[in-house]
């Protein structure tokens, strides 16, 4: 099945109900369905290739999630990209996808056409945040009716390029099946609640029992907000409510009239500074892209009565991990991702491939029908990532407690060896953040001539603060062993992050990597 009927199949039988309030523009189910034919018509003008890539390079908007839509009901295969990406990140994935076609925010047509055309894509179309732009403009004149392409669960419907922090940046190819299989468990997991016929009018309050409603502030060019967001609230029929960037204000303001709320650990740090958060009605906070400090899970539960729901993804396998979100499956544990999903293969192996026990410290591996086949034209790297009996190796260093909870240590890339010792930065980390005056850490190991690498921190102090690197050092070697404590405490204004709020380490190890070596 197309990954898009199944979604048209969870829309209401009342097709002219609110599905989106876009900051006031009110779309209905009907519209999406109509909006998506129309573009997916005039994809399928474009005559292109059995699987296709289709790159989007544009900012976020209702009618860029219907382009992603109509790429699916099209057959072809979407690539989303950060608006972010400057010139030279952008020659790499046209270069590497190869795409059919090519759609960028208006304003940045020049560069992109260029790009774009030099590595022989044809077509290039703008989309712009405020319904206009050249493909609006082409498929305007489209018909509204389509039947969407007949997929396998094995045909690719996309390509999600990975951070690249080491080497070259892969596509994680994700398949119809991938993607549905992966929408269905945490519609389940998750409860998402509906009831039929829906009977949630615009701007409507909602209340206990009551169908639930999405506050949608993710960009769409990731897992998270494209597919995780985006597919829960489709596949159950539940309205969203719509912002096509974050403004804390705004989103509280609106808070009152959703159920669920999706964002990553920097969105609740903003939240918590307003002064008014109405969360009466809401079921649902989840985190994740990123860690979730302790204290701000207990911050927040203090502040709303909530305990945020913690969650284990990659763009490679979809999400694997979950922190309960029903009490009869169990509570959720701060600084814990929670247990494997149903129908997800979890487990923790030494260096030599040899299964950990509970407690201890090892390489995280998985499996599943969430599991991505593969990156795009990288058969051998693919080859290096899956274990002999079909296991894919995360890079995630981590354990699994007694009670089958998931905590994650760091990356085995971040992985520190410091004099012949395994330094893990996330437990480093947690000790840094108990001491006054700091607020977040990032530890990371540089050159060092005797230890081979020497632990350093860097730090960012709270507001008001001062931090003193020294008396961090002398407070930590009371706390954990010697060859963890790091060598230097530097304090800055702010870490490094990507545009899902995950510290750059790969940046900071650049930096400092000179600390104590000459040159």
């Amino acid at each position: 099945m197309n990954l898009y009927q199944a979604l048209r199949d969870g829309f209401p039988a009342d097709l002219d109900t609110p599905a989106i309030d876009a900051e006031g523009a009110l779309y209905s189910w009907r519209d999406l369905d109509r909006g998506s034919a129309m573009l997916a018509n005039w994809l399928a003008r474009l005559d292109l290739p059995p699987g296709s890539r289709v790159a989007v390079h544009t900012d976020k908007s209702v009618e860029a999630l219907l382009l992603y839509l109509a790429v699916l009901r099209a057959g072809l295969v979407y690539l989303p990209l950060n608006p972010a990406y400057q010139a030279s990140e952008l020659a790499h994935f046209i270069g590497d996808a190869a795409p059919g076609a090519v759609v960028c925010a208006g304003r940045n047509f020049g560069w992109v056409s260029q790009l774009a055309f030099q590595r022989g894509v044809r077509w290039v179309f703008t989309l712009n945040d405020d319904r206009t732009g050249t493909l609006l403009d082409r498929a305007s004149q489209m018909s509204d009716a389509q039947q969407p392409v007949a997929r396998e669960p094995g045909d690719l419907a996309a390509i999600l390029y990975t951070s690249g922090t080491t080497g070259r940046s892969k596509g994680a190819m994700l398949s119809h099946g991938n993607l549905l299989s992966n929408a269905r468990t945490l519609k389940d997991y998750w409860d998402w609640r509906r009831s039929e016929p829906p009977n949630l009018a615009p701007r409507e309050r909602p209340s206990a029992g009551s169908d639930d409603v999405l506050l949608h502030a993710l960009p769409i060019f990731h897992v998270h907000g494209l597919f995780i967001a985006s597919h829960g609230a489709l596949l159950n029929g539940s309205k969203m409510i719509w912002f096509n960037k974050f403004d804390a204000a705004a989103v509280a303001r609106r808070l009152p009239e959703a159920t669920v709320f999706m964002g990553v650990p920097t969105l609740y740090v903003r939240l918590l500074q307003e002064k008014t958060l109405d969360t009466g009605c809401m079921r649902l906070f989840i985190s994740g892209s990123a860690p979730l400090l302790t204290e701000t899970w207990h911050a927040w539960q203090a502040r709303t009565g909530h305990a945020i729901l913690e969650r284990y993804g990659m763009s490679e396998t979809l999400m694997l991990t979950s922190n309960p979100c029903k009490p009869s499956d169990g509570e959720r544990l701060p600084g814990t991702v929670g247990p494997a999903l149903p129908g997800v293969g979890l487990r923790i192996v030494a260096d030599d491939g040899t299964p950990c026990g509970p407690d201890e410290i090892g390489h995280v591996q998985v499996r599943g029908p969430n599991v991505f086949s593969g990156y795009w034209q990288m058969p051998e790297k693919t080859a290096e990532e899956f274990t002999a009996d079909g296991w894919f190796k995360t890079g995630d260093v981590g354990r699994i407690g007694p009670n089958g909870y998931l905590t994650l240590i760091g990356r085995s890339k971040d992985l520190i060896i410091s004099g012949g010792f395994n330094v893990y930065p996330a437990e480093v980390e947690g000790f840094l953040n108990e001491l006054p005056g700091v607020d977040e850490s990032a530890v990371i190991g540089v050159p060092h001539p005797d230890f081979g690498e020497a632990v350093v921190a860097v730090v960012t102090a709270r507001a008001g603060a001062q931090v003193d690197g020294d008396a961090c050092i002398q407070a930590l070697k009371t706390r954990i062993a010697g060859f963890k404590v790091p060598k230097r405490v530097l304090t800055v204004a702010a870490l490094p992050r990507n545009a899902m709020g995950k510290v750059q380490k790969n940046l900071l190890r650049a930096e400092h990597a000179g600390l104590f070596t000459a040159g």
